[in-house]
C-alpha cells in the first residue's frame, strides 16, 4: 500500500531535526485472519500476544504510540503499563483502508478481481481497490503521526505498534523505493523493524519527474 500517480515515493518524510527521536516499528502478531484485513479490528490471537512479548523481550523504549486498532493496542498497553512508560495511541497509524476488498479473503480476490489485483500490486497509487483510501492520504497520514511522534518524543526511544501495510510504506520512503516494491517487502508478524534517526531518505527526484 503506497504515493502518486508515478508509483514513485514523494518527498522525503522530515522529522524535526532537534533531537534525534528513536523509532522502531513492531507489527501486531497473529490474528489468525487472512486476506486483507485492513481497518477491522480483528483480536489478536494467544499465539500473536507471545510472539510481540518474545520480540520485544530486553528491548528497551521510552515510549510506546500505537493504532488504535485491537490487534495493536492490546499488547501496547500491556506492554506500556509492564514497563511504566507512556503510551499514546494514534488513529493515523492504522492499517491501509482497503475499500470494497476489506476482509475479503485472497482467494476470492484473486478469483473474481484477479485483474484488479495484479494492477495493484504493480502500481498501487494508480491502481487501488474500489472506494479505498488513496495511497497519497494513506501516506499523509502516516507520515504526519511520525513527525508528531518525533516531536512529542524527541531524543528518545519509541516502539510504534502498527501494520504490515505502515511498515511497509516507511520501508519504501526509509530506502528509496516505488511503491510498486510494497509488496515484495517482507513484514512477518511481530517483526521489529527500525527507523533511521535521522530524516528519512527519499527516492531519486528525478526518477518521479520532479
Amino acid at each position: 500500500m503506497s504515493g502518486d500517480g508515478t508509483g514513485v515515493v514523494g518527498p522525503a518524510i522530515d522529522l524535526p531535526a532537534r533531537a534525534e527521536t528513536h523509532i522502531e516499528l513492531l507489527r501486531h502478531g497473529e490474528t489468525g485472519h487472512r486476506g486483507f484485513r485492513g481497518q477491522l479490528d480483528d483480536l489478536p490471537t494467544a499465539g500473536g500476544i507471545a510472539q510481540m512479548r518474545a520480540a520485544v523481550a530486553g528491548g528497551h523504549w521510552d515510549a510506546v504510540v500505537s493504532s488504535p486498532l485491537r490487534r495493536c493496542a492490546l499488547f501496547a498497553r500491556e506492554f506500556a503499563a509492564e514497563r511504566g512508560v507512556p503510551l499514546r495511541l494514534e488513529p493515523c497509524l492504522a492499517e491501509y483502508r482497503f475499500g470494497r476488498w476489506q476482509g475479503m479473503p485472497m482467494e476470492v480476490l484473486a478469483q473474481n478481481h484477479g485483474e484488479a489485483l495484479a494492477r495493484f500490486w504493480a502500481d498501487p497509487a494508480a491502481h487501488p481497490p474500489p472506494d479505498a483510501e488513496t495511497i497519497a492520504q494513506f501516506e499523509a497520514r502516516v507520515r504526519a503521526a511520525l513527525a508528531e511522534v518525533a516531536t512529542l518524543f524527541a531524543g528518545r526511544r519509541v516502539l510504534v505498534v502498527t501494520h504490515g501495510g505502515v511498515i511497509r510504506l516507511l520501508m519504501c520512503a526509509t530506502r528509496g523505493l516505488p511503491w510498486s516494491e510494497m509488496a515484495m517487502l517482507e513484514v512477518a508478524h511481530a517483526s521489529l523493524h527500525r527507523l533511521p534517526p535521522t530524516p528519512m531518505a527519499g527516492p531519486d527526484a528525478g526518477k518521479g519527474g520532479g
